[in-house]
């Protein structure tokens, strides 16, 4: 099985704390090569049961997302000469030139962006507006893979251990988004420690109404910008080179540091959810979801669906009728004896587990 540490940038290789290093299952079942949630990929589906696809368009994949790039990451692939992250850094150099979402903390969304993203409505995987830039429509692939940020690095569309396997990703998510706002902020406090002392890494977040320039997607003006950015002014990709450089030399040590308290809180959600995924318990007592989405299918199996609008798990038709006993009023095992002294029939515990997983059955 591969670490943790595989799905994300090698910068973090030696600056991790030793939980990134434990083995987790593959993700096999988001195929992002082959989009398992893109249109062409599900040929002959049937339709939803509420009429709305959950598919995604071929030209955007998941893709429907401006990622945040922390400073440091942004001068790791600047610094990168493989020829195959060339176009990744053509497109950076080009968001710089323009100078729309740079600052000395992050290369962002615009601010337009950002509106449009959170005030969409069924737009993720389906709008070409949305689309990253750092999307190649061509090969249908991240310019900036190897460097990619928290979001990025933890989103899969299904989840090998369903429920239990998004709460630990969304968790080294959360863990992750800490370690760039740190060490970020540490890069600014050894570089441009005025963007520090101004309290501009507190937030970044556009709020209130957006100015014309904003919504037409220039470049900010050339005061406030200069303001910002004070004697780096034009130097900017040298300045994201030089914060990787500042990161590309710190310990595993030091991250510990910069994280405090924050950090051996959130290793210890880890550590809890991480048991959860990889070493899975069946419930005692379970009963069948009554938020659980159930379809029909042509071939009389039945698609059930609950913790996620893109996962379902089918059975055989049959086997829906064995579900509904699950009513939470007694012990799982006392439920199966039942059925199969009633119905000549039962669900055996791996079935139920991914059941459970995909919490079409619950736990009270």
């Amino acid at each position: 099985m591969p670490s943790i540490l595989d799905s994300l940038p090698a910068l973090y290789q030696r600056l991790l704390p030793p939980f990134f290093q434990r083995e987790i299952p593959a993700e096999t079942k988001a195929t992002c090569a082959s989009c398992a949630m893109c249109e062409t990929s599900c040929q002959g589906a049937v339709a939803p049961v509420d009429g709305r696809s959950r598919l995604f368009r071929p030209d955007t994949k998941c893709c429907t997302f401006h990622p945040r790039l922390p400073n440091y990451l942004v001068g790791a692939l600047l610094s990168d000469g493989d020829p195959g992250m060339a176009e990744g850094r053509r497109r950076v150099e080009a968001k710089l030139a323009a100078r729309l979402g740079a600052t000395p903390q992050w290369l962002k969304a615009p601010a337009k962006f950002d509106l449009l993203y959170t005030n969409a409505r069924r737009a993720f995987g389906r709008s070409a507006t949305l689309r990253c830039p750092y999307y190649d429509v061509g090969p249908g692939s991240c310019t900036i893979w190897a460097y990619r940020e928290a979001v990025c690095s933890t989103f899969f569309c299904k989840y090998v251990a369903g429920a239990d396997g998004r709460k630990l990703w969304m968790s080294i998510k959360t863990f992750l988004s800490l370690v760039e706002i740190q060490l970020s902020r540490y890069a600014l406090f050894k570089l441009h420690p005025e963007y520090i002392h101004l309290n501009r890494s507190r937030g970044e977040t556009e709020s209130g109404p957006l100015t014309a320039d904003q919504l037409d997607e220039e470049a900010p003006p050339e005061a406030e910008y200069r303001a910002m950015w004070r004697e780096w002014t034009g130097r900017e990709a040298e300045f994201y080179r030089a914060c990787f450089a500042e990161i590309r030399g710190l310990s595993a040590a030091d991250l510990e540091k910069l994280l405090g308290l924050d950090g051996t809180l959130e290793q210890a959600i880890l550590d809890r959810l991480y048991a959860e995924a990889v070493s899975p318990e069946l419930p005692e007592v379970l009963r069948f979801n009554p938020d659980a989405t159930v379809q029909w299918l042509p071939d009389g199996s039945v698609a059930l669906g609950a913790y996620s609008e893109y996962d379902a798990i089918g059975l055989p038709g049959e086997a829906y009728a064995l579900l509904v006993e699950f009513t939470g009023k007694e012990p799982v095992a006392r439920v199966r004896r039942r059925l199969r002294e009633q119905k000549q029939a039962d669900l055996d515990e791996e079935v139920l587990l991914v059941l459970h997983r995909h919490r079409v059955l619950v736990a009270d």
